[in-house]
């Protein structure tokens, strides 16, 4: 090791880290904790078989969602839409019904989403990573049309 190498390497020492020697990478990674990993399952008679998740404010998120029927997405699609706090639910399914072209996810309401799936059909499966929100209570829904009403849970963010 040559001398300056060792300086720095001795002064890292010295304050006790050693990320001076790490690749800069998510800061969540760094410490080691993984994305968890959730899954949310869909069937062909509108259901999702989870109503809540709960998860850290901050921590990353891995979540699946998987069309466990067998209807083509444009009979029984299924997406996940994660919505802040105070969305209109109605409003929003109302205008989701009107965005077929970009899967049932209206533009004008991309202030309202903290994350989405693709649309799916049976047999199909999408994973999106994000990192959750602040503390507070979130509403998930399938904004396909005609499937919100039943097709919701709670994203509970501690």
């Amino acid at each position: 090791m040559n001398t300056k190498r060792f300086r720095l390497f001795a002064a890292a020492l010295a304050l006790g880290s050693m990320s001076a020697f790490l690749p800069a990478t998510d800061a969540s990674a760094q410490a080691g904790k993984p994305a968890k990993a959730l899954v949310l399952n869909a069937n062909d008679a509108m259901q999702f078989d989870k109503k809540e998740f709960k998860v850290k404010a901050g921590q990353k998120v891995k979540l699946t969602l998987k069309h466990t029927g067998k209807f083509a997405k444009n009979a029984m699609g299924h997406n996940f839409v994660l919505l802040k706090p105070g969305t209109d639910l109605q409003a929003f399914a109302s205008k989701a019904n009107m965005a077929s072209s970009t899967e049932y996810i209206p533009k004008s309401e991309a202030a309202s989403i903290v994350a989405h799936t693709k649309l799916i059909g049976g047999g199909e499966s999408d994973t999106i990573e994000f990192t959750a929100p602040k503390k507070g209570t979130y509403t998930y829904i399938c904004s396909f049309p005609g499937h919100y009403g039943i097709m919701q849970g709670k994203f509970i963010v501690e």
